[in-house]
């Protein structure tokens, strides 16, 4: 798609004597098709564990989400961890949650990924704290995913706050959402979409899909509304590694369709061949998600499985760079695949 999402680029961050650019939304505007990823912060204290990460897909994606506090659990903070994923070398995309913070803190955390450079934020509403591992702490949401997007479109291209009062100068970054495409009611979520689309959405990145069929209509509608003029779509993708992967999926994660055609696959090879199956099913959907008219990108969250994620997109045909430094990076250590970490997780959206 030609470039259409309005507001300005964001200025190039300085991190030492290297300039950091846009990459993600440079790729978006070419028309070429964008792939980003997921990191997630750690439940401690530990810099190196974001920049691990982060090194792990440099040059294999074009940005990589860091997490806001992701499932309702207490972790790094996204802007903390955006800034380490800076100094890695790989461009961020700051999740930014409604769950934890009121409309001042919101707009105040915002502000300040402006100022560090941060060039790309996603915007939504969270988990509810019943679901993290503090139930008994208190939910903010102020605003709502909606209304989120509306404040930081508002802030960057009119230069004020939600009091009214004018900022100098104005913050600067991409702005994007996120969409369940096959949660119910079907009818609903394109038109769900086109909110926070018409409140300043310029991209955005989808929960998992497994069924791309049921995708597909939902990109029918979306293209019926001309969203996909008017905001990038990156479709969301993830490798299923173990039939506990495969239950969760089925049962634990609202909106998350996985069809009985691939979980009769998954459970008809033998144990120690889930992963590989998984890994293959899930770059034959990145093959026909990519496919679709009028998506933009692929999101790929492999929670614990960060590693994988270069293969993954080899396998898939869409990697930007080569199966050969892949296998060099296996034969010293650092490669792709083995481990069986694990994990799915839920987004509020």
């Amino acid at each position: 798609m030609s470039a259409r999402p309005a507001g300005p680029a964001p200025d190039d961050a300085l991190r030492g004597d290297a300039a950091v650019r846009p990459v993600l939304r440079g790729r978006l505007e070419s028309g070429e098709l964008a792939v980003t990823a997921e990191i997630s912060p750690p439940r401690g204290a530990d810099p190196d564990a974001v920049g691990r990460q982060a090194q792990a897909l440099a040059g294999w994606v074009d940005a990589v989400n860091i997490t806001d506090n992701q499932g309702a659990c207490a972790r790094m903070s996204s802007l903390a961890g955006s800034l380490l994923a800076l100094a890695a070398g790989v461009e961020p995309v700051m999740q930014l949650t409604c769950r934890d913070r009121n409309r001042i803190a919101l707009q105040s955390d915002l502000l300040s990924a402006a100022a560090l450079g941060i060039p790309n934020v996603l915007l939504m509403t969270g988990d509810h704290p019943r679901f993290g591992d503090h139930p008994e702490a208190k939910p903010v949401f102020d605003l709502d995913s909606v209304q989120l997007v509306w404040a930081a479109r508002t802030l960057r291209d009119e230069g004020l706050l939600l009091s009214g009062r004018k900022l100098e100068p104005p913050p600067s970054w991409l702005i994007g959402a996120v969409e369940n495409p096959c949660a119910p009611p079907a009818g609903f979520r394109a038109a769900r979409l086109g909110k926070k689309v018409a409140a300043g959405a310029q991209f955005a990145q989808t929960q998992y899909v497994f069924d791309a069929a049921a995708f597909t209509r939902w990109m029918t509608q979306v293209r019926d509304l001309g969203l996909d003029q008017r905001c990038w779509i990156l479709a969301g993708v993830g490798p299923i590694r173990s039939l506990r992967a495969l239950e969760h999926l089925r049962s634990g994660v609202p909106g998350v369709q996985v069809p009985d055609e691939l979980a009769r696959r998954l459970r008809g090879v033998p144990a120690g061949r889930v992963a590989d199956e998984g890994m293959r099913a899930c770059a034959e959907t990145i093959q026909q998600l990519a496919a679709v008219p009028g998506v933009s990108g692929i999101h790929v969250m492999a929670p614990g499985f960060t590693r994988g994620i270069p293969e993954l997109l080899v396998m898939a045909g869409i990697a930007r760079r080569g199966a050969v430094e892949l296998a060099a990076a296996a034969a010293g250590g650092g490669g792709a695949s083995g481990g069986a970490g694990e994990g799915t997780g839920r987004r509020a959206y």
